[in-house]
């Protein structure tokens, strides 16, 4: 990771641990040793930087989701066991992104219902709790027993406290290659027959007489009733029936 100044810290100067160096500050830090801890967390704040990236196209500025991420640190440095066979940063990881998640949730600005909210809140809870007993990252369902919840309302309420994302979120960029979330949307109400259908509308419209052209989108592409057409363009209903009736019968026929 190359130089970055974030929170008005140069992570260039952060000094880096060995895994030797990181167990011996952890069992330190568990005796009481301040300077320790000090020193374990500039050099874990690579490892915020690093969660703070996942998040490049939330609208919070980097500065502020750092020191969330950081704070999240703390509490993973604070809960630590030392005695499980577990390196920090596995731990620490999903922590902080936790951490991160709950602070853009509570910022979102879409209003999500108190009881769906509580129940993510208890879900979100219950995740950490289990966290801090196990290696593996507790799913869904798990979490969902855990809390006495279904899994449909703990799905639906993590989903409700969730961050939007974008239909033009890029899910791939290489370069001048690139692809967004929309990319990857199918549209079931267009198939290779509307496109067809609509080619062949469009070029046949092209070939009807303006008067009965201009009868026709107001009638169909606008909405418009007959006599509202007869105020707009300054005839009567009888003769808009009757362009319309003769723009119909031209379009049936070039599209037959």
């Amino acid at each position: 990771m190359g130089r970055v100044t974030i929170c008005g810290v140069d992570t260039s100067t952060l000094p880096k641990l060995n895994s030797k160096e990181c167990d011996e500050l952890l069992k330190r830090i568990k005796d009481g040793d301040e300077k320790a801890r000090e020193l374990f967390l500039m050099a874990n704040m690579r490892l915020v930087l690093s969660c703070v990236g996942r998040f490049s196209k939330a609208q919070e500025s980097a500065d502020d989701l750092f020191q969330v991420g950081m704070v999240g640190l703390l509490k993973a440095l604070d809960n630590f066991d030392v005695t499980l066979n577990v390196k920090f940063s596995t731990y620490a990881v999903p922590m902080i992104l936790g951490e991160i998640r709950r602070a853009l949730r509570d910022r979102t600005t879409i209003k999500v219902s108190r009881s769906l909210r509580d129940t993510a809140y208890k879900a979100l809870k219950a995740r950490e709790r289990m966290l801090e007993n196990c290696v593996n990252e507790p799913n869904m369902l798990e979490v969902a027993e855990e809390i006495g919840v279904p899994l449909k309302e703990v799905a639906c309420a993590l989903d409700a406290v969730s961050e939007p994302v974008s239909f033009f979120e890029p899910v791939f960029n290489d370069g001048e290659d690139s692809l967004e979330l929309v990319d990857q949307l199918a549209d079931k109400k267009e198939t290779s027959d509307n496109w067809s259908e609509k080619i062949s509308l469009y070029e046949a419209l092209g070939d009807i007489p303006e008067r009965e052209l201009e009868v026709i989108k107001l009638r169909y592409f606008d909405g418009r009733t007959q006599i509202e057409i007869s105020k707009l363009i300054g005839v009567s209903q009888a003769q808009i029936s009757r362009l319309e009736k003769s723009g119909l019968d031209r379009l049936k026929t070039m599209l037959e």
